[in-house]
C-alpha cells in the first residue's frame, strides 16, 4: 500500500490553472455529441446512417484525444481533469438513459452505474474541498469507462448479438465494481495524506 509520503499517481506532473486550452475544447464538445445522436437515431427508425457514424467516431477518438494532447502540450489543467470525466459521464449518460428507453438496455444496469458514478464524483468533490485540487483518473476506471462504451456500442449497432450484450454487460458490472474499490482506497489515501496529482 502506497504510504502518506509517496505520490500516488506514480509521479508528478505539472497542472496547470489555464481554462482556454485544445484539450479542455474537446472535451467539453464531447458533452453535446450524444444528443444528436439520440435525435438521428429516433428519427431515422432506430437505424444508424453516416451522420451518427461520424458523431460517435468523434466521441470515441475525442476521449483519447484531450488527454493525449494535453500530455504533449504540457498543457494538464485543475480544470481539464474534472471536465473530461464530466464530459464522459454527462454523455454517456443521455446515451444510455435513450438505450434504456427504447428497451435495449436494462433500467437496472443504468441504476447501477449512476450509482457508481455518483458516489465516485462525491469523493471527487470532498478531495477537491479539502485540497482545492482534483485527483486525476485512474487506470481501472479508464478501463472500465472503455468497456461500458464497448457494451453500448455493441447494443447501438449489433441490437441483435445478445449473447455479446451479456458478456460485455457482465465484464462492465465486474470493473465498474472493482474501479469503484479502486477510487474508494485512493480516496481513504488522499484524505489520509497521501499525495497525488
Amino acid at each position: 500500500m502506497a504510504s502518506t509520503t509517496q505520490n500516488i499517481d506514480g509521479k508528478k506532473v505539472q497542472v496547470t490553472g489555464r481554462v482556454l486550452t485544445w484539450s479542455n475544447t474537446i472535451s467539453f464538445t464531447r458533452i453535446l455529441v450524444a444528443f444528436p445522436v439520440v435525435y438521428l437515431h429516433y428519427q431515422n427508425n432506430f437505424q444508424v446512417d453516416t451522420a451518427i457514424l461520424i458523431l460517435i467516431a468523434y466521441g470515441v477518438i475525442s476521449d483519447y484525444l484531450d488527454g493525449f494532447i494535453a500530455r504533449k502540450t504540457n498543457t494538464i489543467s485543475e480544470l481539464g481533469k474534472m471536465i473530461d470525466p464530466i464530459a464522459d459521464k454527462l454523455c454517456a449518460l443521455v446515451l444510455f438513459i435513450y438505450t434504456v428507453w427504447i428497451g435495449w438496455i436494462p433500467l437496472w444496469f443504468l441504476i447501477v452505474a449512476v450509482i457508481r458514478d455518483v458516489l465516485i464524483m462525491l469523493g471527487s468533490y470532498y478531495i477537491k474541498k479539502k485540497y482545492d485540487k482534483v485527483a486525476m483518473a485512474i487506470m481501472s476506471g479508464k478501463i472500465s469507462v472503455n468497456v461500458l462504451a464497448l457494451y453500448w456500442i455493441s447494443v447501438f449497432f449489433f441490437p441483435e448479438a445478445q449473447s455479446t450484450h451479456m458478456f460485455l454487460m457482465a465484464c462492465s458490472v465486474t470493473l465498474m465494481v472493482i474501479s469503484w474499490i479502486d477510487y474508494f482506497n485512493r480516496y481513504r489515501l488522499i484524505m489520509r495524506g497521501a499525495k497525488f496529482n
